[in-house]
């Protein structure tokens, strides 16, 4: 459980931010925050992750995930599906997992990587991209489809 940081420009579009426009009243900006929540929370559902009694709640850039999940896995995946959307700065997970484990690592990717590059920074041989591609499944489709800013799960070897 903590607070994890994301870039709010770069990420997929599920909805305008607009919660720092001075014309927006308080009542459409709590509207606006959920129905960026109800998105995100249609995203991750989308993406078929293992979760229970999951709720998450958005304002000014900050998504809140709350429920349980049974590993630490699918706890990492609904993060990153959380937090890799335009207009999130940052996630507060407080899920519970059945089966704690290690806490994660995330590594942001910059302008130039590919998953080889990242591979062999982060394990020593390029080789081992596909199990950085696995891990970040079904949020990557395509090993070659990643972009600056995107965090990803590094999994231990």
């Amino acid at each position: 459980m903590g607070l994890f940081s994301f870039i709010k420009e770069a990420g997929e579009k599920l909805f305008g931010h607009k919660d720092d426009a001075p014309e927006v009243s308080p009542e459409e900006k709590t509207r606006l925050n959920q129905v960026a929540a109800q998105a995100i929370f249609d995203r991750i559902n989308s993406l078929g992750l293992k979760w229970s009694n999951l709720m998450v709640s958005y304002k000014s850039g900050q998504v809140t995930i709350t429920g349980s999940t049974p590993d630490q896995e699918n706890r990492e995946k609904i993060i990153l599906a959380a937090g890799n959307v335009h207009g999130v700065d940052n996630v507060d997970d407080q899920l519970t997992v059945e089966a704690p484990a290690a806490e994660p690592r995330f590594y942001t990717v910059v302008k130039g990587d590919t998953l080889s590059k990242i591979a062999a920074s982060q394990y020593g041989s390029a080789a081992k991209y596909p199990v950085i591609f696995e891990a970040n499944k079904p949020m990557l489709k395509d090993p070659d489809k990643i972009y600056p800013g995107q965090n990803l799960r590094i999994p231990p070897l």
